[in-house]
């Protein structure tokens, strides 16, 4: 199986699981899952690799983590994996003895705690009665509780991918083609298919090829703006074949129903494929207990009721989102009824019971089976976090395995293991020689990297300038993990989204921005939001169009500062415009559910609204602090610590005189 270079094309693009060449699907055949060897995510081999089909996030190699049994697709993820309460819980089990927890466990094990353990990331400045626990000590608990926890099954049968995976089985399936090199496999996420679809592997070609939409195409006038595009051109039909997802937990709420065609935009003759939202919308409440972790509820039916200002807010917020989830859910019941497939993250008794009930006019129910768990880590419940899932769930990975290497490579280590004699505490491994040049350049990749990460202009410039930097410098040792995407200055000025840094590389030290990394991507296509990629295109506009090949560093037509900023200030004035409609519809609402009523919980309505009705603390500290360096914030924090000392003092002085 030679591939061909058409074949090999097609791996240049993204693929998505409802819109495949019609070419590839043609020539897609199921392969086998009876080996043992096929696909293992602890490979770590030479001709090993797991990709996205755009290599958007592909690195060589295997990055996964054995003791919680995850796959992740980049450094970045695997890194905030191992500073989850997942990894660290596994960690103390494995300390204690006791046996870990796949992801899908973990979650049912915590059970009523409604969110993660180490409670909300919200900032609250509510206080509490009780003294302060701390995540450890939770955790602890967690490990203590374990041998008396009975783990309810969330979704009946209906989480049929969460019991294929708990059942051993890869939450993958893979294909191949004659028409891709050698080696090359396509993976399909297994939640996506049926039950019935999964039956037979001669079914599983056909039922990829029903599950084609053909693209809906929108045709944009070059001289309107994208928002006004999107709102008068884009109709949003119920009606069209769609999938729902669903996250709640911690206070947040998240729900979005995309259509499975993908939306085709043409745009001065380029096409290009995003997914179509027909409807979505988030929700967040104060509900949980800050440092403590747990929601209100989970914490009443623990421990009693608390009788504290901020508990009183918290049963409200949670009684309110309860309302406003299940009236959500109401009024998209006919697009819910109609969705092919159901994602849905719902960790906790509390969550499972505001979306499944049993409650009057209920929409979703737990023996669905529709139903699907994601079958990969999740974040917290955003409008941003359902995209990435979707994205996820829906885009083909691909696969690089040489089997004949891992075979080889398997009876090379058993070889090895046989022949070497067993190490004695004499024997001190040598570490290798580092030449001056090595040396220097791993020297000047760390202070590079150092002062990219801090946002100093003037240093860097100065550092590069002082030390004859070369323009074409890439960071050291090229295998690093963490130098892969980021190879040079530039590539991670771009990934650290600083457009400060790179407009001084790009029109102070003239770095070539056609420059490729280790991953074959110049610095641009790293660039994660506007700003940073209006950094190049105002390069672009200050150097001129004959001083680097804008083309193949993937840069755009070329505007002015003027231009930048014009648009910048444009996007903060439409937010905010948002911002105080928001709350203002907010209040309204309020308004109408307050009740003359006596006690706690009208009290905290109250409360509630005053909080709306004016910016809280932090916000207005975020206003003053805007620009800021870190230093001069400092200084502003000691002066208002200073002030606010000397107000006190002047008060118990007037107290005592009286």
């Amino acid at each position: 199986m030679a591939g061909t270079p058409q074949g090999e094309a097609l791996l240049k693009r993204p693929l998505y699981v409802y819109s495949l060449p019609a070419e590839l699907l043609g020539s897609l055949t199921a392969k086998s899952t009876n080996g043992q060897t096929v696909l293992t995510p602890s490979a770590n081999v030479p001709g090993y690799e797991v990709r996205e089909s755009d290599d958007a996030t592909s690195s060589p190699g295997s990055k996964s983590c054995t003791l919680c049994q995850i796959l992740f697709q980049d450094v970045r993820e695997q890194r905030e994996h191992v500073k989850s309460d997942h990894h660290r819980y596994n960690l103390k089990a494995r300390l204690r003895g006791t046996a870990t927890l796949n992801e899908v466990d973990f979650h049912k094990a915590i059970g009523d705690l409604d969110e993660s353990i180490s409670g909300s990331e919200s900032e609250s400045d509510d206080e509490e009665e009780s003294g302060e626990q701390t995540p450890d000590s939770t955790l602890t608990a967690l490990l203590k509780r374990q041998a008396k926890i009975n783990l309810p099954v969330p979704f009946d049968e209906a989480e049929s991918t969460s019991k294929k995976v708990r059942g051993g089985k890869e939450p993958l399936l893979w294909f191949t083609s004659p028409i891709l090199p050698p080696n090359t496999s396509l993976g399909v996420y297994r939640a996506l298919f049926t039950k019935e679809e999964l039956g037979e592997q001669s079914q599983l070609i056909d039922s990829l090829k029903s599950k084609q939409k053909k693209p809906h195409i929108i045709q944009r006038n070059q001289d309107s703006s994208e928002t006004a595009s999107n709102t008068s051109k884009i109709t949003k039909d119920s009606h069209s074949e769609h999938i729902s997802l669903c996250m709640i937990g911690g206070g947040h709420f998240a729900a979005m129903v995309v259509a499975l065609a993908p939306e085709v935009q043409k745009r001065s003759g380029i096409e290009e494929r995003q997914a179509r939202v027909i409807a979505h919308k988030t929700f967040h409440r104060y509900t949980t207990r800050r440092k403590q972790g747990g929601g209100q509820a989970a914490n009443d039916a623990a421990g009693g009721l608390a009788h504290s200002a901020g508990a009183s807010l918290r049963r409200y917020n949670e009684a309110a989102l309860e309302n406003e989830i299940r009236q959500l859910l109401k009024s998209w019941k006919d697009m819910i009824d109609d969705s092919q497939l159901l994602f849905i993250r719902a960790a906790g008794s509390t969550n499972r019971k505001i979306l499944f009930g049993p409650y009057e006019g209920q929409v979703m129910k737990h023996s669905d089976p529709r139903i699907r768990v994601f079958p990969f880590s999740t974040r917290r419940a955003t409008q941003a976090e359902l995209m990435r899932s979707f994205t996820e769930l829906t885009r083909v990975k691909v696969s690089h395995i040489d089997e004949a290497a891992l075979v080889a490579e398997e009876a090379k280590r058993r070889d090895a293991a046989s022949k070497s004699p067993k190490p004695t505490a004499q024997t001190q491994p040598q570490k290798p020689k580092v030449s001056k040049e090595e040396e220097a350049a791993m020297l000047h990749t760390s202070q590079i990297q150092a002062l990219i990460r801090r946002s100093k202009v003037p240093a860097l410039l100065s550092y590069i300038s002082s030390n004859s930097i070369p323009q074409n410098f890439r960071f050291y040792p090229p295998d690093s993990a963490q130098n892969y995407h980021s190879s040079t200055p530039l590539h991670l000025a771009a990934g650290s989204n600083s457009p400060a840094i790179v407009s001084a590389l790009l029109t102070k030290a003239r770095v070539d921005p056609a420059q490729l990394n280790d991953d074959g991507k110049p610095a641009f296509d790293l660039a994660g939001n506007r700003i940073t990629r209006d950094a190049f295109r105002v390069a672009r506009h200050e150097l001129g169009e004959d001083t680097w090949d804008w083309e193949a560093a993937h840069v755009p037509s070329a505007i002015s500062k003027e231009e930048s900023e014009s648009r910048e200030e444009t996007e903060k004035k439409a937010a905010q415009e948002a911002e105080d409609k928001r709350r203002a519809e907010e209040v309204e609402r309020l308004r109408k559910e307050e009740t003359p009523s006596i006690g706690g919980k009208n009290r905290a309505s109250r409360q509630t609204l005053a909080a709306i009705q004016q910016k809280t603390g932090a916000e207005k500290r975020e206003e003053e602090t805007r620009g800021m360096t870190p230093e001069m914030r400092m200084k502003l924090e000691r002066e208002r610590r200073a002030r606010a000392a000397e107000e006190r003092y002047r008060k118990m002085q007037g107290g005592s005189a009286t």
